[in-house]
């Protein structure tokens, strides 16, 4: 292959990466490969066809095996964790809850049943942890 169709592909593999999709890197590495061997071809005249093609193809993988992971961790933003429910949350209880009772309580701005879970009573205005959810009802204990 000529030195430049090696430096068009690379820009175009790089382009392609950055610009329209979000293929995690692995279009950049090859990219890169394809431009080391377009600028390798320019400085060594005569390189060899079947030489151009190993020299991209092993270059690839072990830049994909090295490299790759590092740098799109790196350039990734670490998203902060997202709670997914209620479950773990800490909520006032508006009224006594005997264990085994349920009773209505109000949870991020929504109506849900409560039932409490352990085996002391929660006293009204008490803070009570979010052991889970079963179906439409939240499981509290006592936070003490």
């Amino acid at each position: 292959m000529q030195w430049w169709a090696w430096i068009a592909v690379g820009a175009v593999l790089l382009g392609a990466e950055l610009a329209l999709v979000d293929a995690q890197f692995y279009l950049v590495v090859l990219g890169a490969a394809a431009l080391v061997v377009g600028f390798a071809t320019v400085g060594i005249a005569g390189l060899p066809v079947w030489l151009q093609w190993v020299a991209f193809s092993v270059l690839a993988v072990v830049a994909m095996l090295t490299v790759r992971g590092r740098i799109y961790g790196a350039m990734r933003p670490k998203l902060p964790t997202m709670q997914s429910g209620p479950a773990g949350g800490t909520l006032t209880l508006p009224q006594d809850l005997a264990p085994g009772d349920t009773c209505r309580v109000e949870f991020h701005g929504s109506s849900w049943s409560a039932v409490n879970g352990g085996h002391t009573l929660i006293v009204a205005g008490a803070r009570a942890h979010i052991q889970r959810v079963d179906g439409l009802t939240l499981v509290v204990r006592s936070e003490s």
